[in-house]
């Protein structure tokens, strides 16, 4: 079983959702709503899958918030 990390943020000029896992060429993209981002980000990854598997150009470490009086 393989888990992948995924960065989501929303776009101000469109309004959707876009999602990447980072280092994994391709996995990538977008929708109307979290959910569907969900669908359409397991379904990307696992076609890429498909192919084999991945050569990661970067390993997912985590988040760091910086707050600023």
């Amino acid at each position: 079983m393989r888990t992948f990390s995924a960065i989501i943020e929303k776009c101000k000029e469109t309004g959707l959702y876009v999602g990447y896992v980072p280092g994994f060429p391709g996995a990538h993209s977008q929708a109307e709503t979290l959910e569907e981002l969900r669908q359409n980000l397991k379904e990307v990854i696992e076609m890429l899958l498909e192919d084999g598997e991945p050569s990661l150009e970067s390993e997912f470490i985590g988040t760091q918030n910086f707050v600023f009086s």
